[in-house]
C-alpha cells in the first residue's frame, strides 16, 4: 500500500527540451526555411538536390521523433505540441513555393490539389483546438498516416523536378500523382475528422 501511495504522488518524469525527439523536431522546422531558400533558385539543378535532400531529412524525421518519443519514454507536451506544427510548416511551405515557381498551376490542376490539402489542415487544426477544450483527443487514424507518407512522397518528386527527370523520366508526374492521391485520401480523413467533431459538439449541447 505504502508502495503504491508513493507511486500515486510521485512527479511526472521531466523530458528536457534538447531530447533527440524534440531535437529531431527542431530540425523538420529548421529545414523549412532552407527548402523555401533553394526554390528561389528552381533553374539550378544542385539547388534542387539540395532543396530535396533537406526536405527528405525532415520528412524521415517525421517517423523517428515521435517512434523514438514512445521506444525511450520520452513523449512530451512540447514534442506533442511542435509536431503537427512543423508538419504543417513544411507541407505548406512547400506546396507554396511549387506553386510560386510554376510545378503546380491551374494548367495541370495540380494547384486544386494543393488547395484541398492545406484547407484540410486549417479545418482539422481548428477541429483540434476545438476539442481539447472538452478535453477530447482526436486520434491519428492508419489511413490519415499513409496519406501523409503520400504526401511527403509527392512532394518530394515534385521538389526534385528537373533534376529528378535527368534520374528518373516522369519525375514529376509522378508526384503530381501522388498529390492528387493524397488530396483525394485528405477529403476523406478530413470528413471523417469533422464528423466526429460535430458529434462531439452535439453531444456537449445535449
Amino acid at each position: 500500500m505504502f508502495l503504491q501511495a508513493m507511486t500515486a504522488v510521485a512527479p511526472k518524469k521531466r523530458i528536457s527540451p534538447l531530447s533527440l525527439p524534440n531535437i529531431l523536431t527542431y530540425g523538420r522546422i529548421a529545414a523549412v526555411p532552407v527548402v523555401v531558400a533553394c526554390l528561389f533558385w528552381p533553374e539550378v539543378i544542385w539547388v534542387r538536390w539540395v532543396a530535396f535532400g533537406a526536405f527528405a531529412l525532415a520528412a524521415i524525421t517525421d517517423y523517428f521523433d515521435g517512434y523514438l518519443a514512445r521506444a525511450w519514454g520520452q513523449q512530451s507536451s512540447l514534442g506533442r505540441m511542435l509536431d503537427p506544427i512543423a508538419d504543417k510548416l513544411l507541407v505548406s511551405a512547400c506546396l507554396l513555393m511549387l506553386t510560386a515557381t510554376g510545378t503546380l498551376t491551374m494548367a495541370n490542376l495540380a494547384v486544386w490539389a494543393a488547395i484541398v490539402i492545406l484547407c484540410r489542415e486549417i479545418l482539422v487544426s481548428g477541429l483540434r483546438e476545438f476539442l481539447a477544450e472538452l478535453r477530447v483527443s482526436v486520434p491519428v487514424t492508419r489511413l490519415a498516416k499513409w496519406k501523409t507518407t503520400a504526401q511527403l512522397v509527392a512532394i518530394g518528386f515534385l521538389l526534385a523536378g528537373p533534376a529528378g527527370e535527368r534520374v528518373l523520366p516522369g519525375c514529376t508526374v509522378i508526384g503530381l500523382v501522388l498529390l492528387w492521391v493524397s488530396a483525394v485520401v485528405t477529403l476523406y480523413t478530413g470528413y471523417d475528422y469533422f464528423r466526429s467533431g460535430v458529434q462531439h459538439l452535439l453531444e456537449e449541447r445535449e
